[in-house]
């Protein structure tokens, strides 16, 4: 009789296992096929009703969800640098509106110092050119600098490749990104170029107050500040983007540690020297120090530097020499107003936005 249930157990069991795994395989297949029959889905990007034209072609370099999510990862891995270490998002943190928050300058392998403060990654989709000196005019080239640069991530392309073939995660979203396509270069550069393409900051308080929308209130104190930037600093860090995307000396002293050129550095021409992009001012309570070294702290030192610190040079920026006034007049009560209207451009949605984060 026992031997007789010790059977039935048996089959029963037998049975079961057989069912379960039956089970596991069709799930496994139904996986695989699903995945095989996916197909990437294009990604929509918005332009903010007060921002200009994009400047980055979609037509020619399309955004997906999973090239989205391949160049995030890409983004944040630091075993795209030398030592292991150094992810972009080491030196652009989202709080800090994906700068390096309190650095003056960029650190990078082995504790090496570069020579720049990391700029501010935000709307690059509405810009032309790239980096400080303008070194590149396109968004798919732009990781190419930092990643090979030394002293910042010191990079092996072919070592990368390498690495992302034997990553099984990386050969998934590379087979669904690019399918039927290599994991190279090309590809990671076009995948990292859509996830910056995708990061915007556009919802400011600033920005709902042009687009009069809810919560886009402005104090009298900001309206005053607004009033004043559109006299006399809207000339260079023009539209609702703040930059007008130019290179231009502001003035600063050269450091003849450093002497570093700017643009000249790229285009050999004399009348480029000392000159550098640009920036937006998006953010930018968040993201001090200021100026392409970080040498200032705050946005009343930017301010006074303006108004009281600037150098005259054969390459100064005309609007900073007004018949040989130098500088632009500020009062105090102007800064105070400035500054106040400087803090409107913040965008806390941006800043926590968990799709420009890691994962």
């Amino acid at each position: 009789m026992i031997k007789n249930q010790l059977k039935a157990v048996s089959r029963y069991s037998a049975d079961s296992f057989l069912k379960y795994s039956i089970v596991i395989v069709f799930a496994f297949l139904w996986s695989c096929s699903d995945e095989a029959e996916y197909k990437d889905i294009p990604i929509e990007f918005k332009v903010p009703d007060n921002f200009p034209p994009l400047a980055y072609d979609l037509q020619s370099n399309p955004i997906t969800e999973k090239g989205f999510e391949l160049g995030r990862k890409l983004f944040y891995d630091g075993r795209l640098s030398s030592d292991g270490t150094i992810s972009c998002g080491f030196c652009h943190e989202q709080q800090s509106a994906f700068t390096h928050h309190g650095h003056t300058i960029s650190h990078g392998v082995n504790g090496l110092s570069g020579t720049r403060n990391s700029p501010s990654i935000q709307n690059l989709a509405f810009q032309s050119t790239f980096m400080f000196d303008g070194a590149t005019e396109h968004l798919n080239l732009q990781p190419i600098i930092p990643i090979t640069n030394p002293v910042e991530m010191d990079g092996n392309f072919s070592q990368i490749v390498t690495m992302m073939n034997g990553d099984k995660e990386y050969r998934r979203l590379f087979n669904l990104a690019f399918p039927n396509q290599p994991i190279n270069t090309e590809n990671m550069l076009k995948a990292m170029a859509q996830f910056m393409a995708m990061v915007t900051s556009s919802n400011s308080r600033f920005d709902k107050y042009r687009r009069n929308e809810p919560g886009g209130t402005l104090t009298q104190e900001e309206l005053e500040g607004y009033a004043i930037f559109n006299q006399k600093c809207a000339s260079c860090h023009a539209t609702d983007l703040f930059t007008d995307n130019s290179f231009r000396n502001n003035g600063l002293a050269v450091n003849p540690l450093v002497n570093d050129v700017g643009r000249y550095r790229v285009t050999l021409l004399e009348q480029d020297k000392y000159k550098f992009k640009v920036p937006s001012l998006r953010n930018i309570e968040k993201t001090k120090p200021y100026m392409h070294d970080g040498r200032f702290m705050t946005l009343e030192a930017v301010l006074d530097h303006y108004s009281s610190g600037v150098v005259n040079s054969v390459t100064l920026d005309a609007g900073l020499n007004n018949n040989g006034n130098i500088g632009i007049p500020l009062a105090a009560t102007e800064k105070t107003r400035l500054v106040a209207f400087l803090k409107t451009l913040t965008d806390n949605q941006y800043l926590t936005d968990t799709r420009f984060s890691e994962n």
